[in-house]
């Protein structure tokens, strides 16, 4: 019964492939945790205003957008085994190359190809986890999602280490390169072999219905300000709420341990008080966490409110991805595939737009704008049909 899901039969206890997927989760997000914790330290050192780093951040959705008709013909030709193991490969050997760069453009060249092995990797750990959801045969996404970021938690609390002791981005992101390579090649044994099957004229992306478009949106902002608390609540600590060195990181550690912690506990959550009330607080807890940073700009409110923030944001993306997997109209595989490329755009965008707003006006009023990407999941909630 376990195994009829899959192309081929278990080689080994379900089980271990759990783990092994859930490493791979752990990894992809310490990589990306890495580079976001840097990004202040980056900025400083290439003498970027808020305008030009928002400008520069553009070049990892161009990397990623690059990569995904390459991703998903990857996938559908050689399996999501094998593209997890050369995504995470080159997302960590990119990493560096990011430490090395002296100029603007050469930091924009290195930040298109750590997009484009980021999108790779993503696509691939996410099949693999569908693979397992099938041998399990319920939902347990949230979990896969928890460790991600989990891994960006100790990601954040390392950056913030390695700034605090004056460590330069370089030898940092080295010394996590050859954490993530050695961990990929430790758990590639114990990848599922096999995906799920799907119909061999399958298309590998479509666009999704009404339904799945409304849940893509829902994604989508939920998911642009996830992005935003990943690659600016350094820059807005910095200079919004003008923290010591030792404390720039603490914002971004906040919202990194409530969004993990919130991970772990959404199912409970869910089942106590349903799927859309779930949503509609977690739109309310997003907001008001970043409308308190906003107000209140001082290095208390403003930790609170990225707390806050990061409850909000953690139980939003495995919910969305499991009501698309319920879907009616589409099979499981295809409406994820939708649905998460939709959102995901959200989070790739997010922070470049908050540069060219932050440019235009300030950091404060980009927060505040992103503050109503909050209230409108908690409105698409009210009218998603979740339930």
């Amino acid at each position: 019964m376990l195994t009829s899901t899959l192309s081929s039969p278990l080689l080994r206890p379900r089980r271990t492939y759990r783990i092994a997927v859930s490493a791979t989760f752990l990894l992809q997000g310490l990589c990306f945790s890495t580079w976001a914790a840097r990004i202040p330290t980056m900025q400083q050192q290439l003498g970027l205003s808020d305008t030009e780093l928002g400008g520069v951040l553009l070049a990892v959705p161009v990397g990623s957008m690059a990569s995904l008709p390459l991703s998903g013909w990857l996938v559908a030709r050689y399996g999501s085994r094998q593209l997890t193991v050369l995504g995470l490969l080159l997302y960590a050997a990119f990493l560096p190359l990011l430490g090395l760069a002296t100029t603007t453009p050469q930091l924009m060249g290195a930040l298109v190809l750590f997009g484009l092995a980021s999108n790779m990797a993503n696509i691939s750990v996410n099949t693999q986890a569908v693979g397992v959801e099938a041998i399990y045969g319920k939902s347990i996404m949230a979990s896969f999602h928890g460790l991600w970021s989990l891994a960006g938690f100790a990601g954040a609390a390392i950056g913030t280490f390695m700034i605090a002791h004056s460590i330069a981005p370089l030898p940092h992101f080295l010394l996590m390169a050859a954490v993530v390579i050695t961990g990929v090649l430790l758990a590639r044994p114990y990848l599922l072999p096999a995906d799920a099957p799907r119909e061999a004229d399958a298309p590998i992306f479509v666009l999704p219905d009404k339904s799945l478009l409304l849940l893509g949106v829902l994604a989508f902002c939920s998911l642009l300000c996830e992005g935003t608390m990943f690659d600016w609540s350094g820059v807005y600590f910095r200079k919004v709420i003008q923290a010591d060195q030792d404390f720039v990181g603490v914002g971004f550690s906040a919202f990194m341990s409530t969004m993990a912690a919130g991970r772990f506990v959404a199912d409970w959550f869910t089942e106590r008080f349903g799927r859309k009330r779930t949503l509609v607080y977690s739109g309310l807890l997003e907001a008001t966490g970043l409308l308190l940073a906003v107000l209140l700009p001082t290095l208390v409110p403003a930790t609170v409110g990225f707390m806050l923030v990061g409850i909000g944001v953690s139980s939003v993306v495995p919910l969305v991805y499991g009501a698309a997997g319920r879907s009616k109209t589409m099979s499981p595989g295809v409406a994820l595939a939708a649905v998460s490329t939709v959102g995901f755009a959200g989070f790739l965008l997010g922070p470049p737009v908050i540069g060219l707003v932050a440019g235009a006006t300030s950091l404060r009023v980009s927060f505040a704008l992103i503050a109503l990407m909050g209230l409108a999941v908690a409105a698409l909630a009210r009218r998603s049909g979740v339930e």
